[in-house]
Parts: structure tokens; C-alpha cells; sequence
């Protein structure tokens, strides 16, 4: 079935599928998007692709480049780091507000996110463990209250979002397991708990991608790109 036959808006279908193919590693760092492959291989005509492709520059996903054309974002690990400490501090202000709120409903989500997430990590299914581990954040920081926490940190996961389906090998499973300890934290109203365990999160993305970064400068190659 071609993306047009689905019931959405053509642009959202198209900016869906290519960013799957990003996070799922189809579309390495680097690669260039030709408009009209992609549109020959989705069934669709050059103007969804277009706009697709302008959509998805604004999640940091793809690089435009003025007269050259559009690139899936290649990774820069100085930069994330440096917006991941920013985000870790403000994800673990949102876990805290939300375990001194705590909510049934809330801690409902969290779990569904948790187990459905877990589940898709464990059958590779990187694109939807990605989509429910953004979900969790997201819970926990409308669980906090503060609407403007939600309005910072956007364009930092917008930005981060690759980190988590390139490490996504090497987290897995244990990436779950740090949100279940948030998710405990928040459901027994340990404010302190749940703002550091939202940090220690935070930092095991920085560490796995210093690790990653290491090796990658010892294999002296690109990343093996695969996109919490």
C-alpha cells in the first residue's frame, strides 16, 4: 500500500515514513534525500516529499543545505552532549513536580508507555520503542504542571532525537529499566528520588555516547547510523 492511501495529510504520512527510515537506520547520517527517489519509492509526487522534508529539518532529524540540497543530520557529539545536560536538568524538574502531583492516570500512562515500549525494544522495533519513549517524557512533564518545562525542552528532544536510535543497540533493554525507576519514583511521591532518577537517565544517554563517540573515533569511520 502506497503512504498516500493512508488517512492523514499526504505531508504527514511522507515526513512519517522517511523519519521511520532515519531512526530505523535505512537512511544512514549523511545520506543525501533525493526528492524524486523518495517520492518514487513512497508513490507519491515531489511536492509531499518537498514539504516532508522542510517539516522534518525543523525536528533536527534533516540538514538542509542552501544550493546542495537535504541530508539526513549527521551526528554531532559535543553538541548533543551539551543540549543533553541542558535537557537532563530540565527532565529532572519535570520528574519532580510530577511525583509532588502525583496522579493514577499518569502513572497508568507511564506504565503502558513502559511495557509497550519495552516490548517493541525487545522485538527491534526501534522506530516505536522511540515513539513510546517519547511518550514517557512527555507524560511526565505534563504531569508537572508547568507548561513552559514542555515548551524548553521540545526543541531539545527535537534535536537529541537521533542519539536515541543510534545507541539504541546498546541501550535497549536498560533504558527501560531507568524509566521504570522514574516511573516508581513518581508513583510513590519521592519528589527527590524521581528528579535523580530522571538525571541518572539523562546521564547514561551522555555516557553511552561518549562510549559511542570513542569508538567510532578508534574505527576512524562514520557512524553505522541506526534514533528516547
Amino acid at each position: 500500500m502506497s503512504v498516500g492511501a493512508q488517512h492523514r495529510t499526504l505531508r504527514e504520512v511522507v515526513a512519517d515514513e522517511i523519519a521511520g527510515q532515519i531512526l530505523r537506520g535505512d537512511l544512514e547520517p549523511g545520506t543525501r534525500l533525493y526528492e524524486d527517489r523518495l517520492a518514487e519509492s513512497l508513490g507519491v509526487s515531489r511536492n509531499p516529499v518537498r514539504e516532508a522534508i522542510r517539516a522534518l529539518e525543523s525536528t533536527g532529524l534533516v540538514t538542509v543545505v542552501p544550493r546542495r540540497g537535504a541530508y539526513v543530520s549527521e551526528i554531532d557529539a559535543a553538541d548533543l552532549r551539551n543540549l543533553l545536560e541542558l535537557r537532563a536538568v530540565l527532565e529532572g524538574y519535570a520528574a519532580e513536580l510530577a511525583a509532588e502531583r502525583r496522579d493514577d492516570d499518569v502513572v497508568e500512562q507511564l506504565d503502558r508507555c513502559i511495557s509497550a515500549g519495552a516490548a517493541a525494544s525487545k522485538a527491534g522495533d526501534v522506530v516505536t520503542a522511540a515513539g513510546h519513549h517519547r511518550e514517557f517524557h512527555l507524560a511526565i512533564e505534563r504531569a508537572s504542571g508547568n507548561s513552559y518545562i514542555a515548551q524548553t525542552v521540545r526543541p531539545l528532544r527535537q534535536q537529541t532525537e537521533l542519539v536515541f536510535s543510534v545507541l539504541s543497540d546498546h541501550r535497549s533493554m536498560l533504558s527501560w529499566d531507568e524509566h521504570r525507576r522514574i516511573r516508581d519514583a513518581v508513583a510513590e511521591r519521592d519528589s527527590i528520588a524521581a528528579r535523580e532518577r530522571a538525571l541518572e537517565h539523562m546521564s547514561g544517554v551522555i555516557a553511552d555516547l561518549a562510549e559511542f563517540e570513542a569508538k567510532d573515533r578508534r574505527s576512524g569511520g562514520p557512524p553505522d547510523g541506526h534514533h528516547t
